[in-house]
């Protein structure tokens, strides 16, 4: 997995948890960390993806050669 993914993986489980914690304390600043959550996780799937077509295109090319 890439370094990247993995650091927004962790943000992304962070902030649902801070989330999670200022709803229940009543707070609606939950809002924000929902937000940080979608926005770390799609992040998180790009950097994913990224990687994977990278390792794509280099098992092509040195198939080619």
């Amino acid at each position: 997995m890439p370094r990247l993914a993995l650091y927004a993986l962790v943000v992304c489980a962070l902030a649902v948890t801070a989330a999670v914690v200022s709803f229940v304390q009543g707070s609606f600043l939950g809002v924000v960390w929902v937000l940080l959550a979608g926005l770390s996780s799609n992040m998180a799937w790009y950097y994913l993806r990224r990687a994977k077509a990278e390792k794509a295109a280099a098992a092509a090319e040195s198939q080619t050669r």
